[in-house]
């Protein structure tokens, strides 16, 4: 739930105090089930087993082209 500011969780999460996350916000909408920045429960766990170091996530950035806020602005314009 989203109240004055911030996020709440509806349900209690499994993380440790001052853990970083990263959150995906969507509106009540129903989104597909293919939209491309949507991962299954498997591949998140498979990813959290991943080890990737900072260098090679910093490369990968650095090759994305235009801002990630543009890319979802262009998105709700074209729906």
């Amino acid at each position: 739930m989203y109240e004055r500011g911030a996020l709440h969780p509806l349900e209690p999460l499994v993380l440790r105090e001052h853990q970083r996350v990263t959150v995906t916000v969507f509106d009540d909408v129903d989104v597909p089930k293919d939209h491309p920045l949507l991962v299954s429960p498997d591949e998140w766990a498979e990813a959290a087993r991943e080890d990737v170091p900072l260098d090679e996530v910093r490369r990968r950035l650095a090759g994305i082209q235009g801002s990630f806020s543009q890319a979802i602005i262009d998105e709700r314009r074209d729906r």
